[in-house]
């Protein structure tokens, strides 16, 4: 697919909004303008970014493919084959970034995120699964330098997690991180297992846009508001003040509550988040179903109950089963370096849309 006349134009505009925003004018234009104008630069930088490495790295591939022909050294030829194989790995992923940043943009692009990590079945093990996957997003945001913010988190006696919601905010975090919704299912050993049998569980992972006041309306007589006294394990009381909150939305029925923090105020403010943010998911779902011909923003049916990974202890392995990408990387992915699997998830639907985009 010959893109030279699209990354031509594409580097025009982003000339044209480097100049537009080194003199834009805030006693003309609100922060709203400014905004939307330096969001279309960055995606434009990456794009201009992304289309350099990959030319490069097609150069690369070339010289090294002649220099493969024109040698009999086994030892060189060795070499060679095995730079081939990396190249050929990062042509792929800079081919699907590229064609990624070149699809229409979703209306959540630029957004941040809430993320939500709850046990499904399994028990005690679900909930310390829960905890290591915590861990994970925590070191994969601080590998990619974005801020990450815990909204609410309630920890089982054995030091796992019943659940927790925080925030990432950052650049490019929705369109990384919003393929992570759906079941994530890990088999291990636990360590309640005294026979050493591998036991299989599963948690849920929601990835939210975080909604925007001007997003969502929230009317004060649509709400319900309770206040309750916070407790910890057994019963034990946090504090001796009605500081929790319980926000509820009578039109749905939804309701979201936070004991997170010692404020009333400030848990009451965490609830309104995932409200508001739960609502416009639920707003841009049925969009989406209005329009079949529409590409769900959710990988899959973005059912929740859909399995969409498996992480396999014993061989080290981790499955998406949207994409058929095995990796036999487990404890490196674990520890946050999940670049490698997003990248791959990333470049196979780029491809997939675009061929959808373009009937081919």
């Amino acid at each position: 697919m010959n893109l030279d006349r699209y990354i031509e134009t594409s580097l025009s505009r982003l000339q044209e909004l480097e100049r537009a925003i080194s003199a834009f004018d805030f006693t003309k234009g609100g922060q709203r303008q400014y905004r939307q104008l330096n969001s279309e630069y960055q995606k434009l930088k990456r794009m201009q970014d992304t289309w350099q490495s990959l030319q490069k790295t097609c150069k690369e591939l070339q010289e090294n493919e002649q220099l493969r022909q024109t040698t009999n050294d086994p030892d060189f030829l060795q070499l060679i084959s095995a730079d081939l194989e990396i190249l050929q790995k990062d042509e792929h992923r800079l081919d699907g970034e590229l064609k990624a940043l070149i699809l229409p943009p979703h209306p959540n692009e630029g957004r941040d995120v809430i993320m939500e990590i709850r046990p499904a079945t399994g028990g005690d093990e679900a909930g310390l699964f829960v905890a290591d996957l915590a861990r994970m997003y925590q070191r994969y945001a601080e590998i990619r330098g974005w801020k990450m913010e815990v909204l609410e988190s309630n920890e089982t006696a054995l030091g796992g997690l019943k659940n927790i919601s925080f925030t990432l905010t950052g650049d490019d975090v929705w369109g990384t991180l919003h393929f992570e919704s759906g079941v994530h299912r890990v088999q291990r050993v636990p360590v309640t297992e005294s026979q050493g049998r591998v036991h299989t569980s599963t948690v849920t992972v929601a990835v939210m846009a975080e909604a925007e006041d001007v997003d969502i309306e929230l009317k004060a007589e649509e709400l319900r508001i309770d206040v309750f006294r916070a407790s910890g394990h057994g019963g034990q009381c946090v504090n001796t003040t009605d500081s929790a909150v319980r926000v509820t939305h009578l039109p749905t029925g939804l309701f979201f509550a936070s004991q997170q923090e010692k404020s009333q105020h400030r848990n009451k403010e965490i609830a309104l988040r995932l409200l508001r943010s739960k609502l416009l998911e639920i707003k841009q779902n049925e969009e989406d179903a209005k329009n079949a011909a529409e590409r769900r923003s959710q990988v899959g049916s973005g059912e929740r109950s859909e399995r969409i990974r498996t992480y396999n202890f014993p061989q080290n392995r981790v499955s998406d089963h949207r994409y058929d990408i095995t990796l036999y990387d487990l404890d490196h992915i674990l520890e946050g370096n999940l670049d490698p699997l997003i990248s791959e998830i990333r470049a196979i639907d780029a491809n997939q849309r675009l061929a959808e985009e373009l009937h081919i």
